[in-house]
């Protein structure tokens, strides 16, 4: 059995709407360095392959309700260079907006995080785009939504050329001669496209690791296909085993019809898991985060503005095909009132007895509001001990459906240390997850190798393309 890849997905005030009204969460943005250092440490601790730092490149009144660690957050790449002076072995994933960035001042600053690393900084390359984002950029969204992705390949076949401008001895620092750098190993990037234009070199050493390691994530097939010709990583959210298997199934086909070793594209999905010492006491702790979540029913004059549409009883009755008009969100969910359910409605009753044990039938049946959390609350959760967290991530590998896993933690810090010290021990017990890092970069901890400077092997097939 191959080793599973590993990876946690850094949101300092937890990765559920309500994971900071948790008793001991973290919660003030404020402290963030600190609750950072603690959580590369534990991460680092339990040889986690990578930290990574999602972004949002805006704001809003509106967002403490759908993703509150959205509000206010460190920039990803200052988070993944700061850190880098507190670790020595994990990898560090820091996220950049395909749509705006700039591609040399990228190139230059992840360039230059990965020499200060020693080799450990990956980029995630995103896609989306949202009106604030766009208006935040001085741009139009309908124009940039359009041409999204025609940026995207353009920018990461810039990176690449910036990242290679240096060939790994160019700077021959000699001496007796007098000789610095051999010119003849210094190359241009002269690329001109479409959405792009970047006359290089780059003015940092190539870094580390050639090329860092490039993730993307998306459920469109037009970001499918960009992961599969373009991304080292493709982070891909799933619904179940079987999905899982058919979507790493279809990248693999994508990558290995692009030209690429299909092999080289690691498919990895995000978690959330629930741990607790029984599995009553982590579906205990499930039942009392989806209980903190709010709904529109909690305010009597009606909720804030800004406040999703998606989590109220209107939403629900929709869902489960049932007029429940009248009722409070913590009604509770009889066998007569299911009996009513559409299918949908049934499948929320199977999501809330797996993770809280609540059944229509027995003695606590579930409530309005832990279906109504559980439709509209979008987290791929799995709830139970750390051996069954294990048996999960185990099957999963088995059936070939991952590479490896994102893993959310839905209370900082309580849960992420759980997950460490509890689940990853167990996963090392089985021969799943190595119990050392065994290379010293991220793409040796991912399994992929250094990557030939393009400008030498011409490794790039559009190079020659863009310097028409």
């Amino acid at each position: 059995m191959s080793h599973l890849i590993l990876g946690a997905m850094v949101r300092t005030i937890g990765a559920y709407p309500s994971g900071w009204r948790y008793p001991g969460a973290h919660r003030d943005p404020r402290l963030d360095a600190d609750a950072l250092r603690r959580t590369a440490a534990i991460a680092e601790e339990a040889r986690l392959d990578y930290l990574f730092f999602g972004d949002w490149l805006a704001t809003g009144h509106d967002l403490e309700f759908v993703d509150p660690y959205l509000v206010a957050r460190i920039d990803p790449l200052s988070a993944v260079t700061y850190l880098a002076g507190h670790t020595s072995r994990i990898g560090l994933i820091a996220t950049a907006d395909s749509n705006f960035a700039d591609p040399y001042t990228l190139a230059r600053a992840t360039a230059s995080a990965d020499v200060l690393s020693g080799g450990r900084v990956g980029l995630n390359l995103v896609t989306a785009v949202d009106p604030r984002s766009a208006a935040n950029h001085g741009r139009d969204f309908h124009t940039t939504n359009g041409s999204r992705y025609d940026r995207a390949v353009e920018l990461e076949q810039v990176l690449r050329r910036l990242w290679d401008s240096f060939e790994d001895d160019a700077v021959v620092a000699d001496v007796a001669s007098g000789t610095y750098l051999d010119a003849s190993r210094l190359h241009a990037t002269d690329f001109h496209g479409e959405h792009l234009s970047v006359a290089g070199p780059l003015n940092v050493l190539r870094p580390v690791q050639g090329h860092l390691p490039i993730v993307h994530s998306g459920t469109s097939p037009r970001s499918r296909l960009f992961a599969a010709q373009s991304a080292d990583l493709a982070l891909v959210a799933v619904n179940d085993l079987a999905h899982a298997v058919s979507i790493r199934e279809e990248l693999r086909a994508l990558a290995f019809e692009s030209g690429r070793d299909d092999r080289t594209l690691k498919v990895i999905a995000p978690v959330l898991p629930i741990v607790g010492e029984t599995r009553a006491h982590a579906q205990a702790l499930a039942e009392d985060l989806a209980e903190l979540v709010q709904v529109a029913e909690d305010w009597p004059e009606g909720p804030p503005a800004g406040f999703p549409a998606q989590r109220s009883l209107a939403q629900l009755a929709s869902h489960v095909g049932v007029d429940l008009s009248g009722r409070s969100p913590d009604d509770l969910v009889g066998p007569d009132l299911v009996a009513r359910f559409g299918e949908a409605g049934q499948v929320l009753v199977e999501i809330v007895a797996e993770r809280t044990g609540r059944t229509p039938t027995g003695e606590r049946p579930p409530s309005l509001r832990q279906l109504l959390v559980a439709a509209s609350v979008n987290a791929s959760m799995i709830v139970g001990t750390a051996a069954e967290i294990a048996d999960e991530f185990e099957a999963w590998a088995d059936a070939g459906a991952v590479d490896g896993f994102n893993v959310l933690s839905a209370v900082q810090p309580a849960q992420f240390e759980e997950f460490a010290f509890q689940v990853v021990p167990e996963l090392q017990r089985r021969g799943v997850f190595p119990t050392e890092y065994e290379g010293t970069t991220l793409r040796e901890h991912l399994g992929l190798e250094r990557p030939d400077n393009v400008h030498v092997t011409g490794g790039d097939p559009n190079l020659a393309v863009a310097r028409r």
